[in-house]
Parts: C-alpha cells; sequence; structure tokens
C-alpha cells in the first residue's frame, strides 16, 4: 500500500472512530449536564481547565515533537520512543503532582480541590497516551488509537449513567474519567507492543537532543494553553459556576469540532516533516495546500451553519437551562475556523523546524489576551471571553502562516475556500428554510448533503478527490 493510501486509509478511519466517540461523548456530555446543572457543570469545567495547565506543562512539547522526531530517516524508533516515554512519565508525575497542592491555595469550594486531586490521574494516564499516540501516528496505524477512544468513552458514559442513577455526584464523574482514561492507556500500550518493546529508558544524550527540540514547543503550547484556557479560570474566579458552566457547555461543543483538524494534522505532521528534511518543497507546498483545502472545506460550512443553530443545538446537546449558551457559541464558533487552519499550518512550522521563531508570536498573543480576559470578562463576563478567543486564534494563525510563508516559499491558494463559502451559503438557506419545522436531527445530515452536492457543483472539490484527498501527483 502506497503512503497515499495509507494516510486516505487511516484518516477514514480515525474519522469513523472520532464520529463513534464523539457520538458518545455527546450522549456523555448531555446526561452530564441535565444532572449536574449549570453550576455542578461549572464545576466540572473549573477542574478540567486548572487540570489543563498542569498538563500542558507535563507535556512540554514532548506529543508533537515525537512524530516529528521518529519520522527523520536515521531515526532509531525503539531508542528514541523509550526516552520520550520514560521523560514524559517523570514530567508527568512531577507537574501533575503539583496540581492537588497548588489548588488549596485557589478560592474554590472544597469539591472541586479535591475533584482536581481526583481527576489528575486521568491526566497522568492520557499524557503517557499522547506519546503512544504519536507512535501510532508515525506508522499511519491509527485503528488502534480509534478503538482505544471508543472503548473509553463507552466506559465513561456507563459510568456517568450510572452516577445520574444511583444520584452519586460530581466526584463520581471524575472517577469515572479516571478509570476510562486508564483503560485507554492500557489498550494503546499493549497494542505498542506488537511493533516496539517500551521500557525504561534514559539516554541522556537522548533527553538533551528531545528537550532541545521541544522546549521551544513547550513554551508556545503553554501560550497557547494561556490564550485559550485562561478565559475559564478567570471566569470561574470572577463569576459565578453557574456562568463557567454555560460558557462550558458551549466550548464542549467547540473542543468536539476541532478535535478533527488536529487528528488530520498529527498524520499530515510525519509526510510534511519527511517532504521538508528530503529538501522536497514542491511536495511540502503542494501537500499543505491540499490539507488546507480540506480544512477550508470543513471549516465553512460549520461556522455558517452554526450561526443559524447555535441555540437549538446547544439545547439539544446540554437541555433548556443551557440555553443562553447559544449567544456564546455564535462567538465561539469563528474561533474554530482559525483554529482549522492555524491548527494545520502549526504543524507545518513544526515539520519546518522552526518552533522557536513562533515564540515571540505565542508570547505576544498569550499576554494580549490575557489582558483582554482581564479587562472584558469583569464587564461583559462569557461575551467578552468570547471575544477575546476569536482574536488570540486569528492572531496564532496569521503567526503561523507568515513562518511558513517566509521559510517554504508557500503560495496560500483561497480558490477552494471561495467556492466552499458559496456552497455554504445554499446550505445555510436550506437549513433557514427548515429550521423550527422538522427536528434538528434530521436537519444537520440534510444540510451537510446539500453541502457537499453544491461544492460538487461549484467544483469545489473533482472526482479525484473524492477518491483521495491527498496525492502524490
Amino acid at each position: 500500500m502506497n503512503l497515499s493510501a495509507k494516510v486516505a486509509k487511516n484518516t477514514i478511519i480515525q474519522i469513523i472512530g472520532k464520529a463513534i466517540s464523539t457520538v458518545l461523548g455527546l450522549v456523555a456530555i448531555a446526561i452530564m449536564a441535565r444532572y449536574l446543572r449549570e453550576a455542578g457543570f461549572g464545576q466540572y469545567t473549573t477542574i478540567i481547565t486548572f487540570l489543563s495547565f498542569f498538563g500542558i506543562m507535563a507535556d512540554f512539547g514532548l506529543t508533537l515533537i515525537t512524530s516529528q522526531m521518529i519520522s527523520r530517516p536515521e531515526a532509531n524508533q525503539e531508542t528514541l520512543l523509550n526516552n520520550l516515554f520514560s521523560l514524559r512519565l517523570v514530567s508527568a508525575v512531577l507537574f501533575l503532582g503539583l496540581a492537588p497542592l497548588v489548588v488549596f491555595f485557589f478560592p474554590y469550594e472544597a469539591i472541586i480541590k479535591v475533584g482536581v486531586a481526583i481527576t489528575g490521574l486521568s491526566f497522568f494516564f492520557v499524557a503517557l497516551n499522547q506519546i503512544l499516540v504519536g507512535f501510532f501516528q508515525k506508522n499511519l496505524t491509527m485503528a488502534v488509537v480509534s478503538v482505544a477512544e471508543v472503548v473509553s468513552r463507552i466506559i465513561l458514559l456507563a459510568g456517568i449513567i450510572l452516577t445520574a442513577w444511583l444520584n452519586l455526584g460530581l466526584l463520581s464523574i471524575m472517577a469515572a474519567t479516571v478509570i476510562s482514561s486508564a483503560i485507554s492507556f492500557i489498550m494503546h500500550y499493549w497494542f505498542s507492543r506488537r511493533f516496539v518493546k517500551i521500557k525504561w529508558q534514559i539516554n541522556l544524550a537522548v533527553w538533551k537532543e528531545i528537550i532541545k527540540k521541544s522546549w521551544p514547543l513547550g513554551l508556545t503550547i503553554f501560550f497557547n494553553l494561556i490564550y485559550l484556557r485562561a478565559d475559564i479560570l478567570i471566569l470561574s474566579l470572577l463569576k459565578s459556576q453557574n456562568e463557567v458552566g454555560l460558557y462550558g457547555a458551549a466550548y464542549k461543543i467547540i473542543d468536539v469540532l476541532t478535535a478533527l483538524p488536529f487528528i488530520f494534522a498529527g498524520l499530515i505532521l510525519p509526510i510534511l516533516s519527511l517532504a521538508w528534511a528530503n529538501r522536497d518543497t514542491e511536495r511540502f507546498n503542494r501537500v499543505l495546500q491540499k490539507a488546507l483545502n480540506l480544512m477550508f472545506m470543513l471549516a465553512a460550512p460549520l461556522i455558517i451553519g452554526a450561526e443559524l443553530v447555535a441555540e437549538p443545538l446547544i439545547v439539544l446537546v446540554a437541555g433548556k437551562n443551557f440555553a443562553p449558551a447559544g449567544g456564546i457559541l455564535k462567538i465561539l464558533i469563528l474561533a474554530v475556523g482559525f483554529i482549522f487552519i492555524g491548527c494545520l499550518l502549526a504543524h507545518a512550522v513544526i515539520a519546518l523546524d522552526k518552533q522557536k521563531k513562533v515564540i515571540g508570536a505565542y508570547l505576544f498573543t498569550a499576554l494580549t489576551a490575557l489582558a483582554g480576559y482581564l479587562i472584558f470578562i469583569p464587564l461583559y463576563s462569557y461575551y467578552g471571553a468570547a471575544w477575546v478567543t476569536v482574536y488570540s486564534e486569528l492572531a496564532i494563525a496569521l503567526f503561523s502562516l507568515y513562518i511558513v510563508i517566509r521559510y517554504s516559499q508557500f503560495k496560500l491558494n483561497f480558490n477552494v475556500l471561495f467556492k466552499s463559502f458559496i456552497a455554504s451559503l445554499v446550505m445555510a438557506l436550506f437549513t433557514y428554510l427548515l429550521l423550527n419545522k422538522i427536528s434538528l436531527i434530521i436537519i444537520i445530515p440534510l444540510a451537510c448533503l446539500v453541502y457537499l452536492i453544491s461544492l460538487y457543483f461549484f467544483k469545489g472539490i473533482a472526482k479525484a478527490d473524492l477518491k483521495n484527498l491527498i496525492t502524490n501527483e
């Protein structure tokens, strides 16, 4: 099987797996939101957000650097993977172990502090998992990752259903999160042993090389977290948990929507890295443009469609109590478009090995976004937080594009974006005519079909693209 076929196969497998896990995740959110209500869901969101900062510090860029380093032609895959895994284990214990201690200095309710202590274990297993995911990405064997994710979502959903049925409370849900993450890690680790025997290994020379490569990424990801998650943290400190719950519900929809570009970018990264390592600039730029075209085709209908169905979508997912979150989603959905593009461009920067060049951009964005949160959240609550998030994602996408253009001479073609926009308007008209007349569950797949037909009619996607989104031609 050639590289194109492998990428296409892995992309399809991941899309199918992600579709199943997304449905399971949405059902879990629906049950959890209705059970916990706004305040309880706000507490849940605060716990996850607080731990995210420590999880990112534990990551230190190791997740993204895994695919890049083991994709090099001269790489000793087993040695690198063992050292990456061992370094990640040390960093996870160190930083995630701090979270339960630090949270006690924050003015949160006791249930949030205990929740952080429990859920830290979930983040520990996720941290170890991410190194293995990088290995599976490089070897284009993502079926393992998809199966493990679906199984873990089923376990989490079962735990949430049991919690709601027996009225066991928020901490029971956090315990279910830990169990599902642990089982996911066990599955990843077990399947990885078919390819490589992972063991504890400390090679200081290798660790030095890993840290040298990863620290710029670690900094940029930490700055990224500031402008992505500081909104919820500041909101949780300045406003009520009810407001955090509403914002968190809208953000959950965003998290679901943005999972796909990160999956796709993870698959494209080894290909871009190899093309650049071989000094094949033409292929690098060709693959990047085709990948961006796909992001354009996905982002345009999401943004335009969500402006019409934001409130009924929130009500469908989280219940009528969360209807005010529809207005938040209409703003945050704008950030989704920039995330789709910016995510891929950020991975292209990694493939170019120019991580250090964007540190300043991430620092600038983090500081300005943090200032924006501190100014606008006290004044406008979650609406202020949402608009600053849109600004920050736009800024990072533009900075990343500048770096890619500067070092690869990449010339961005907007032809597919324009055609996707026109097709999305046709879809929007169709959706508007049916809205409030039939169920949203029926409207969404029909709207997707109308969009695809319109996109094909406007020649935004060709017959060859339907067979293989990325080719070696």
